[in-house]
């Protein structure tokens, strides 16, 4: 549920940030989420599950069942899928338990899982938009390359890559995250949050760091890689303009449907993971732990974060219904689907 205080002291949310050599005074107001603003939550994030659950699984069978839908792109759209299925399984209940109850039942070891699966799933969305992006500028900058139905080997390659790639780079946050125990209202709670302190330099580093580290990797990045390779496309696409055999016509306007499919996606994932970013990149900016007031911005940030969650779990059940209205063979296959 909402932060517990440790001594009548509240940590900062999301990343439990660090040691002070002196106490922080005691906030004149207590830190608290409304028993409505909980609610409302739940309702959105069961409404979220079903949804992605349903839309991710039927994305899943439409590319397993069609062999014409077997290429590339949409084995890297699979990919995406899986991993959103992993987040919203796991992630999306645990986030709903932890705003609602007080305690902490499920041990360290899920403690330590839940986040770990999170980043990785995170990461798995992210460089496969970064290899979508990539893939869609090979595709216009050799334009004799005819898609078949069989997926390349260079395309398996770099599914492996992003998920051992996504796996290593979450494995700092099992490392990190912990029970710890917290004492509210005269009441010992054990709590499931990124630990105040880390037993290494390499982990401190990256408690401190790490608000910035998924702002530029796991938001940036991605929104680089698709402005790059788009430009790079665009002006692939105005130089051989003028070159291109009429035959291949049909093949570059499906070509072309596909990059705004890629794009799509890229732009989804931009408006729903900004929020979360957001409130984290101003909690590290304004938070001060030795501001008597700073309950009542806590409280605020509190929102804020569970607001950026939702966004950001949306985004794991949105792609397939951006693809539904975006590309129109995905719409024929959902429709023959239902």
């Amino acid at each position: 549920g909402e932060r517990k205080t440790v001594n009548g002291r509240h940590p900062p949310p999301g990343n439990g940030s660090g040691s002070a050599p002196r106490p922080p005074p005691l906030c004149r107001q207590q830190t608290e989420i409304t028993g409505s603003f909980k609610y409302i939550n739940t309702a959105v994030s069961c409404l979220v599950f079903v949804v992605g659950v349903v839309g991710n699984s039927a994305l899943l069978r439409i590319i397993y069942k069609n062999k014409y839908m077997r290429n590339g792109p949409n084995i890297l759209i699979a990919s995406l899928a899986l991993g959103d299925l992993l987040h919203i399984a796991i992630d999306i209940p645990i986030n709903v338990y932890k705003l609602l109850a007080e305690d902490w039942p499920f041990g360290v070891e899920v403690c330590k899982l839940v986040p770990f699966i999170q980043k990785a799933s995170v990461g798995i969305t992210v460089l496969s938009l970064c290899a979508l992006s990539i893939d869609r500028y090979r595709a216009v900058a050799s334009w004799s390359r005819i898609q078949g139905i069989r997926v390349p080997l260079c395309t398996v390659v770099e599914i492996i890559l992003i998920w051992v790639g996504s796996i290593v780079l979450a494995i700092p946050e099992t490392i990190a995250f912990d029970v710890v125990p917290m004492e509210y209202r005269d009441r010992l709670y054990s709590v499931c949050l990124l630990h105040p302190i880390q037993k290494t330099r390499f982990m401190e580093i990256y408690k401190s760091a790490k608000d910035w580290w998924l702002f530029s990797f796991y938001f940036c990045m991605p929104l680089a890689c698709t402005a790059v390779f788009y430009s790079l496309m665009t002006c692939e696409m105005l130089r051989k303009k003028s070159g291109m055999q009429i035959a291949l016509n049909d093949h570059l306007k499906q070509r072309r449907e596909v990059a705004k499919t890629v794009f799509c996606l890229v732009l989804v994932f931009a408006l729903c993971w900004m929020p979360l970013h957001l409130s984290r990149i101003l909690k590290k900016m304004l938070y001060n732990e030795y501001d008597p007031n700073r309950c009542e911005l806590l409280s605020f940030l509190l929102v804020l974060d569970y607001i950026g969650i939702n966004m950001a779990s949306l985004n794991s059940c949105i792609n397939p219904i951006a693809l539904y209205f975006v590309s129109k063979r995905f719409k024929n296959c959902f429709q023959v689907a239902a």
